[in-house]
């Protein structure tokens, strides 16, 4: 079974197009989600999806979702672990 969270998974994460240099991790999230789901999911675009789209979006949004706040954990985690070692 395919994840769709290829080893491209963080890649995107340099390039903020907004102004400031502060990239918003929830818009980043919802971005990449988006992106990686209506390409696994959706085969041919059209006015309205049908069952198997409506359910494989469901799964890989909450998969990614899963992925993104272990990911998150683990990065916290390490930074509280390093700022202790300071």
């Amino acid at each position: 079974m395919e994840s769709g969270f290829g080893s491209d998974f963080g890649s995107d994460f340099g390039s903020g197009g907004g102004g400031g240099g502060k990239l918003d991790p929830g818009l980043i999230m919802e971005q990449r989600m988006t992106d990686k789901c209506f390409r696994k999911c959706i085969g041919k675009p059209g006015g309205a999806l049908d069952n198997s789209e409506q359910k494989c979006i469901a799964m890989c949004m909450d998969r990614y979702m899963d992925a993104w706040n272990t990911v998150s954990r683990a990065y916290n985690s390490r930074l509280q672990r390093e700022r202790a070692n300071m």
